[in-house]
């Protein structure tokens, strides 16, 4: 079933590009944001406390679909808002935790329940099902992230263009993978390899979240599956050495703080997306990539980083997808459900390059 009106939560980079993509598809966007902004903007921002639990419902109401563009905390509560009001949802996370919350959620929606719609999980999710499928038998699916600074300084190589308190879960919660048919957990920041991408040398570690779902859908269809985050050679071991060696990990929220503090986030970034899948089709046995890398664009005159954009241009396609009957009206979403080829054909899809 159509629908028009969006509210987007959440009025950072990726919540005003967000919307604005929206816009640019055809939506009647609202957005909403816990600060009073200057509303400079298209589309109206109203002021709410989106914490407010007992407001939420009201505020929602006058829409057909909400996308939370908040800090993962807080998107458990949305959602039960919108499952309430019978509502579409969209969100970004990669919280594990709140993505089963949202899941049981949906086996009673009368709307879709469409968490972890960003890059990873997301797009890559997206793209690395179309490359497994094409295989009668698969060895392998790997998926490798890196949002970088393009022009790295110090040790850490690194700038938080993301949010912190994500990072900082990516790093420190298990990971989920299949290894050798036996699906299980595994702790983060191991299983270091060397990665090139388009000559640059990166390392890539295991991270959480990145796989969404993945696991549980190619389970007993795979041997080994997982997902880790690139960075510039080097990161890896400072970071274990400080979230473990030095205890970190015991304070988290000021973990972020310091790193945020130490590294903000930088204009010129890079979003560097390393796919595969291994595996047999007849007796052959080959292997399929899909290597990119993402640079920040323009989207009405104003200039958006590559994490920025790559992240709200995943999402705002798979909502146009909903909108125009491509993808179910109702229940649970998984991201390697979505068809790849309309997906790329959505307006916002596009900006990911023609085809896979």
């Amino acid at each position: 079933m159509s629908f028009k009106k969006v509210a987007v939560l959440g009025i950072g980079k990726v919540g005003q590009l967000g919307a604005l993509l929206l816009e640019e598809s055809g939506f009647d966007v609202t957005g909403i944001d816990s600060r009073k902004l200057d509303p400079g903007t298209s589309f109206p921002i109203i002021q709410a406390d989106m914490g407010d639990t007992a407001d939420l419902a009201e505020v929602l109401e006058p829409y057909e679909a909400v996308l939370s563009c908040l800090p993962y905390a807080l998107n458990t509560e949305v959602a039960r808002a919108a499952h309430a009001l019978g509502i579409h949802y969209f969100d970004l996370t990669e919280d594990v935790p709140t993505t089963v919350a949202i899941r049981e959620l949906s086996e009673t929606s009368e709307g879709i329940m469409a968490p972890q719609c960003g890059l990873a999980p997301g797009f890559v999710g997206i793209v690395a099902s179309h490359l497994a499928r094409r295989f009668d038998r698969v060895r392998s699916i790997k998926m490798r992230v890196g949002a970088l600074p393009q022009n790295p300084t110090g040790l850490l190589g690194y700038n938080f263009n993301w949010s912190p308190e994500g990072v900082v879960n990516e790093y420190l919660n298990d990971c989920e993978v299949i290894e050798e048919g036996v699906h299980k957990w595994v702790s983060p920041m191991e299983w270091v390899e060397t990665v090139f991408v388009n000559g640059r040398k990166l390392e890539a570690f295991t991270t959480s979240g990145g796989l969404g779902t993945m696991c549980e859908t190619f389970k007993d269809h795979v041997e080994n599956l997982d997902y880790k985050t690139m960075r510039y050679p080097g990161h890896v071991d400072l970071m274990n050495f400080f979230f473990h060696e030095l205890l970190m990990r015991e304070r988290r929220e000021l973990a972020g703080e310091i790193l945020t503090n130490a590294k903000p986030p930088v204009d010129e970034d890079v979003v560097h997306v390393h796919i595969s899948a291994e595996g047999w089709k007849g007796d052959e046995l080959s292997r399929r990539e899909f290597v990119r890398s993402y640079y920040p664009q323009k989207v009405r005159d104003e200039r958006f980083t590559a994490i920025a954009w790559t992240t709200s241009a995943s999402v705002t396609a798979v909502i146009e997808m909903v909108r125009d009957g491509k993808l179910p009206q109702q229940g649970f979403l998984k991201q390697e459900d979505i068809p790849v080829t309309p997906y790329l054909q959505t307006r916002t899809g596009g900006m990911f390059g023609e085809k896979v």
